[in-house]
């Protein structure tokens, strides 16, 4: 019963530069029911290790990264992890922003400032179709 538990939460990796923003970011998704954070990275060679050693199910990219971009941690994921759902969450929301990372392969794109709102909802959708998948 308890592997079947651990299987329904949603397991979230985040990969952001400012310590203050990964708190505020992991503070949101674990105030969301059966969300946990299972690890966070400010560079692009940390998260990629991370992210495999946790099994995280979704990893949650700024594209401003401390060394490397958001951008190339979403196309070495893509490659070498393509099981991981790719959520990019930044301030550098332009057109050719959103554009470069769907060729990169991320799932989803969100502005930090004007839809993060809208980033926790496809956390909580994600949550519930983890849930009815888990059945």
């Amino acid at each position: 019963m308890e592997a079947s538990a651990k299987r329904q939460n949603l397991q979230v990796f985040l990969v952001e530069d400012a310590a203050i923003v990964r708190r505020r970011i992991s503070a949101a998704f674990t105030a969301i029911p059966d969300v946990v954070v299972v690890g966070e990275a400010e560079d692009t060679a940390t998260a990629l290790t991370g992210i495999a050693a946790s099994g995280a199910d979704v990893a949650v990219v700024d594209l401003r990264l401390a060394h490397g971009s958001g951008i190339e941690l979403l196309a070495l994921l893509s490659r070498e992890q393509p099981c991981v759902i790719t959520v990019v969450l930044t301030n550098h929301a332009g057109a050719a922003f959103r554009s470069a990372c769907r060729r990169a392969g991320a799932d989803f794109f969100f502005d930090k400032t004007s839809e993060f709102d809208a980033a926790c909802d496809v956390i909580k959708a994600l949550v519930k179709q983890r849930a009815r998948t888990a059945r």
